[in-house]
């Protein structure tokens, strides 16, 4: 039985052509896989769960819990995009959420997962941000404001983190080497397979004499009006990328 691995589809109500890929890839190739793990971003935003009456989260929880009742288990590891997706979302989703990272088993190999801005440490101020909301004393205090006034908020904070993008060097938004290091030195050199950072690539990294691999996941984009994505590929003990569009 296969395993599916995708991130960063910042799926939105203003790219329906991305969430309709979404919808066919969840009808069609994915049922060929006996898990799913979602890697952070699958929204553009996520304001909290009593946000699910929103057309475009009710549609998307509806579709990956007629997906997972189909037998397919599906996980979901949170982004820098959807932190505050909880619990009541994945009821209705029909999802398990992962805590950040998780090991899991793909064969014999060991193989960690994490959504990939953890491990993005140049960028200093992003790391402090990261740092403030993923508290949970913050995610209290934060959702405890109407609905509204959130995602006020988050359309502000999002402004900023594009103008912020806009002018700092593409370096120190890729992962730093060290973090990669000692992330996989910690949990004794495993695979690791993460989103975030926009830049798909397969990774051949020596730690300490180990020899390790580093799959980055490709974002799901709308470009021209056309959606195209990819899903990582697990099956017959190997690992594959399948394009999508």
């Amino acid at each position: 039985m296969q395993i599916h691995f995708i991130s960063d589809l910042h799926l939105s109500a203003d790219r329906p052509e991305l969430t309709a890929l979404f919808e066919r890839y969840l009808a069609g190739v994915a049922r060929e896989a006996g898990s799913l793990y979602i890697l952070g971003d699958l929204f553009e935003y996520w304001a909290g769960d009593d946000d699910l009456d929103d057309p475009l989260n009710r549609e998307v929880a509806e579709k990956l819990a007629g997906f997972s009742h189909y037998g397919c288990k599906v996980y979901f590891m949170a982004g820098n995009r959807d932190f505050l997706l909880g619990r009541e979302f994945a009821a209705r989703a029909g999802l398990t959420i992962l805590p950040e990272p998780t090991l899991i088993q793909l064969g014999e190999q060991h193989t960690l997962l994490c959504h990939g801005d953890s491990l993005c440490t140049d960028d200093l101020a992003y790391q402090a941000f990261r740092s403030q909301v993923r508290n949970p004393a913050w995610q209290t205090q934060f959702l405890a404001q109407p609905l509204a006034v959130r995602k006020q908020i988050i359309a502000g904070a999002r402004m900023k983190s594009e103008t912020a993008k806009s002018e700092k060097d593409a370096a120190i938004m890729d992962v730093n080497g060290n973090a990669v290091a000692a992330l996989l030195r910690e949990h004794r050199f495993p695979l690791l397979i993460h989103g975030h950072t926009h830049r798909p690539a397969v990774h051949k990294i020596d730690v300490d004499g180990h020899d390790c691999e580093r799959w980055v996941l490709t974002d799901w984009r709308l470009e021209a009006g056309q959606a195209s994505g990819e899903v990582l590929v697990w099956a017959d003990g190997k690992l594959s990328r399948q394009p999508l569009n």
